[in-house]
């Protein structure tokens, strides 16, 4: 199971005014443990006021720049992001779990494929670190990027994108819609609806060329997008979607089996393998299998703990779990027993779950 290791800062620079990107080097000997997928992301771990913080931030380098780097983007009241903001130095160390998540497909150099990205706000990360990769890796493919923001200013990796549009003029097309800065275009001044996007189809892209769309940002954003992609031909399978915040953050209510209620019982029976270990507790239904992990000091993996970043995925070895919430796991991996131990609710009277395969 991934755990921790130190990573040394070697630089940070502002992006934006409320945006830094932080190059990282690995420590000990980790190097080979921090390669990636584009699109992948790494979760941190820090102590700030006496309280362990967990976050996950995207890398937004490409796969063969030779470097590690995540975009870190301030959020109001967020202890981490401001940390990294304002206090974070080069030759600190932060403590960060391998490389995870699937956000991403397989490139093969022989191929002509047309891409299509939707970002919104820091959601660029990711599908910055996919759109180098592609035009680097795949030099016969194409990439349209449609990015949304509130202004100019708040603009992540402007030069950034420029400058790879200066390199690849004729595979890379990028499209600005900004909510508050008007544009010569009308189509491109205001949020991207579903008006908005008949309009980019009609006039600027073709979906019919399309053989795959990323999408990342705010959840309305994320499933408009979907949906518009779907009206106008493209299959779910031709559409990856990461997001990087959830509009349901904690649990949704549960409801206790009316088997159990009549019982009496509201205990179950868990089995956890996690390290090689085999660990017996009791929990309650009304818990998450994670917080019932954490609550018996068992280091199990997490980090956004609302079922977006898929670090605490373990699989359902027995028994049934009802799962709050999923922003993060496919189908294919649901229907073969995997599930998000932050959302996951047992609902049979024994449950063996392993974080090792």
């Amino acid at each position: 199971m991934p755990r921790f290791h130190d990573l040394t800062v070697t630089d940070i620079r502002k992006t934006t005014r409320d945006a830094v990107v932080v190059t990282l080097a690995p420590a000990n000997g980790a190097a080979k443990t921090f390669d990636f997928v584009q699109g992948q992301y790494l979760t941190f771990r820090r102590l700030i006021d006496g309280q362990e913080i967990r976050r996950s931030y995207s890398i937004c380098a490409g796969r063969d720049d030779g470097i590690l780097q995540v975009g870190i983007k301030r959020v109001e009241g967020g202890a981490f992001s401001t940390f990294a903001n304002d206090v974070l130095r080069p030759g600190d160390v932060l403590e960060a779990m391998p490389p995870a998540g699937a956000f991403h497909t397989p490139l093969d150099p022989t191929r002509t494929r047309n891409y299509l990205g939707f970002a919104g706000g820091s959601g660029i990360t990711p599908v910055l670190s996919i759109l180098r990769t592609v035009l680097a890796s795949e030099p016969h493919s194409t990439f349209s990027l449609v990015y949304a923001n509130r202004g100019v200013s708040s603009i992540m990796f402007r030069e950034d994108l420029e400058d790879l549009k200066n390199r690849y003029l004729d595979r890379f097309t990028m499209i600005h819609v900004l909510e508050s800065n008007a544009q010569e275009i009308e189509l491109f001044t205001g949020r991207i609806d579903a008006a908005k996007l008949d309009g980019l189809f009609r006039y600027w892209l073709d979906p019919a060329s399309i053989d795959l769309a990323f999408i990342c940002g705010p959840e309305p954003m994320m499933l408009t997008i979907a949906d518009g992609l779907k009206r106008h031909g493209l299959t779910e399978q031709q559409i990856k979607f990461e997001l990087f915040t959830a509009a349901q953050p904690g649990r949704l209510p549960q409801r206790v089996s009316d088997a159990a209620t009549a019982a009496g019982s509201d205990l179950v029976r868990l089995e956890v393998r996690l390290d090689g270990a085999v660990h017996h507790i009791e929990m309650s239904r009304q818990e998450s299998v994670l917080d019932a992990l954490l609550g018996q000091s068992l280091d199990a993996p997490y980090a956004c703990r609302a079922g977006v970043c898929s670090t605490c995925r373990c699989r359902v070895v027995e028994g049934e779990v009802e799962m709050a919430a999923n922003h993060a796991l496919e189908d294919y991996e649901v229907s073969r027993g995997y599930a998000l131990s932050c959302q996951s609710y047992p609902i049979s009277d024994k449950l063996v779950v392993d974080y090792d395969r």
